[in-house]
């Protein structure tokens, strides 16, 4: 039987419905850690909580936390696997941060709910049982950080939550889960490209994120940079394209070595360099926007976060993005 170290860290899965005001709250004590017993039958489980706090409160230096204390178990040699319970509102992000900055093979999971402990249907424990089943997995070896709810697994690069409230909500746009489970069958369809991995101590920059819409104004992009930001990501329009009035204070940041990050807002498809007129992606990328293909806003942020706090940045920079265009 497989050693899985279960790492709690709040959010819906260890939530409950206060019967006097409706509300969805965090309990005194986290509903799933009495689960135990239930979980003894899957795997030998080595339980903490790191933290217990809704994802809206988690932030880049509780993931690296996260990722320091996953490292200090993989050192020690004792677990196959890990399994992370996180609520779903950043989960994805999470599990892309930890999956470009963890080195290992042993599988990584996480997963969560969309309804709280006490609720009618609560998904919780089962979606947490799949993933310590994927955890266990010797097929889940070697594919990076990955997230399992619904029956279905899918890459940390890819997911995206899709809808504020089914517990379907966690789709790969283009892509699909690789795998899925079926009572006791844990069955990968396929496998993700192996990424690098850029393993950083500490988190020091800033990096913004902005969503472009019809006449979007300079002045935000200016106000970033004034206010010390180390580099920003634009959910551009299309293919990746900005406004006309975006072009010239994009040129003024590329000139101060602020880096510049181009996805697509759209849900499906990719940022490229395809129209030639002014604001098109063809001129932002000769000036030297970065585009960052198959990522959507959220991630591309932290991609370009791990970057910039990378020992090399330039190296990091290039590693990870340049990565993202030979892949599609």
């Amino acid at each position: 039987m497989k050693t899985i170290l279960l790492i709690h860290t709040g959010g819906t899965i260890s939530m409950q419905v206060n019967v006097d005001t409706g509300a969805v709250m965090p309990s005194e004590k986290n509903p799933l850690m009495v689960e135990a017993e239930k979980l003894k039958g899957f795997a030998n489980i080595i339980e903490t909580e790191i933290f217990n706090l809704p994802s809206p409160h988690i932030t880049p230096f509780e993931m690296l936390r996260l990722k320091q204390l996953i490292d200090q178990y993989i050192q020690e040699g004792n677990i196959d696997g890990v399994v992370i319970t996180h609520g779903t509102d950043t989960l994805e992000e999470t599990a892309y941060f930890l999956d470009l900055t963890i080195g290992t093979t042993i599988p990584i999971v996480l997963t969560g709910a969309m309804r709280s402990a006490n609720e009618i249907g609560s998904d919780g424990l089962y979606n947490l049982v799949a993933a310590i089943q994927v955890a266990s997995s010797d097929d889940a070896q070697g594919k990076g950080v990955l997230v399992v709810l619904n029956d279905e697994i899918h890459t940390a690069e890819n997911v995206t939550k899709t809808h504020a409230s089914n517990v379907s909500t966690f789709q790969s746009p283009q892509y699909g889960p690789i795998g899925f489970i079926s009572k006791s069958i844990v069955y990968f369809h396929h496998s993700p490209n192996h990424q690098p991995i850029f393993p950083i101590q500490q988190i020091n920059k800033r990096v913004a994120l902005f969503k472009v819409y019809a006449g979007m104004e300079p002045d935000l992009l200016e106000a970033s940079v004034n206010l010390g930001f180390d580099g920003i990501v634009l959910e551009g329009l299309g293919q990746g394209n900005v406004p006309p009035s975006l072009v010239p204070v994009i040129h003024d940041i590329l000139e101060k070595k602020i880096p510049i990050v181009l996805v697509s807002r759209c849900f499906n498809g990719i940022a490229q360099d395809v129209y030639g007129y002014v604001g098109g992606g063809k001129g932002l990328k000769e000036r030297g926007v970065i585009f960052a293909q198959g990522l959507n806003g959220q991630k591309a942020r932290l991609a370009l976060l791990i970057a910039l706090n990378h020992l090399n940045p330039e190296q990091a920079l290039h590693s990870i993005f340049s990565r993202q265009e030979k892949q599609l």
